[in-house]
């Protein structure tokens, strides 16, 4: 089978818009937290989640080590954030307003358009991500609030 260059690859995925989450966690040293664009509802009965974080991340393995984990649904006006979240090496929760998500202790950034409190229940890995099932044990939600939206390699004005 020919192999499929990964720029057409992400051309041609690209245009499917997708939104965008921090997922976080409180880690042993302190919160941790990345930004996602690969997420998706997975099921209502149970309620659970899926993300894909890549295997290269600093805070993944932080993320499963804790097993709980909260997802940021990100704001259109916080695309500072997604890209503090998507940096290596950067000092992401410096001077950042967040409480504690209910059932997780996991950071749940202000002003987000919504919220899902949530545990592992599942990894596999799936080529250089893993796929992270979580359940959610806890959701909100502010629809006055426009959620960011990623597409074709950049973020839609609010």
């Amino acid at each position: 089978m020919p192999a499929i260059p990964a720029a057409d690859y992400r051309r041609v995925l690209g245009q499917f818009p997708t939104g965008v989450v921090v997922v976080t966690t409180a880690g042993p040293s302190g919160p941790a937290g990345l930004s996602v664009n690969a997420f998706s509802a997975v099921s209502l009965h149970p309620p659970l989640i899926g993300f894909f974080p890549a295997h290269t991340s600093g805070s993944w393995p932080v993320i499963r080590e804790t097993g709980t984990f909260c997802v940021n649904i990100l704001a259109a006006d916080q695309e500072q954030l997604a890209r503090l979240f998507a940096t290596p090496g950067a000092d992401r929760f410096a001077g950042l307003e967040y409480s504690a998500a209910p059932k997780s202790g996991a950071p749940l950034i202000k002003g987000v358009a919504g919220w899902l409190d949530c545990r592992i229940e599942a990894v596999t890995q799936a080529g250089d991500h893993d796929f992270v099932l979580g359940r959610v044990l806890a959701l909100d939600t502010d629809p006055a609030i426009a959620p960011l939206i990623y597409h074709r390699g950049g973020y839609l004005p609010a």
